[in-house]
């Protein structure tokens, strides 16, 4: 499971470009979902819009506005407290093995 990113234009940012470019997303993408043919495995891209790292794992509440410099946050409707990274794996997990 992958986001599709956009990557053309995350290289034209410049704080992005260099990380971007160093692990050539495009083309780790493109031998990952060859290699899921290749076995047999699904392979899913999630829509870079879907707020997965906002959405709490634990009830489905969705934070409204969080930076990408906040790397963990608590849910206003549960008081589960996420590391956004991990939730969101967690919640895209729930979604694909329910």
């Amino acid at each position: 499971m992958v986001e599709n990113l956009a990557v053309k234009n995350m290289v034209k940012n410049p704080k992005l470009s260099q990380a971007i470019s160093d692990v050539s997303w495009g083309e780790i993408t493109r031998q990952l979902a060859y290699k899921c043919r290749w076995h047999g495995r699904n392979y899913i891209e999630i829509d870079r819009w879907f707020p997965s790292s906002k959405r709490c794992s634990n009830c489905g509440y969705i934070a409204e506005k969080m930076p990408l410099n906040v790397r963990e946050w608590d849910c206003q409707d549960c008081g589960t407290h996420h590391d956004r990274d991990v939730n969101a794996s967690k919640y895209l997990g729930k979604i694909i093995y329910t």
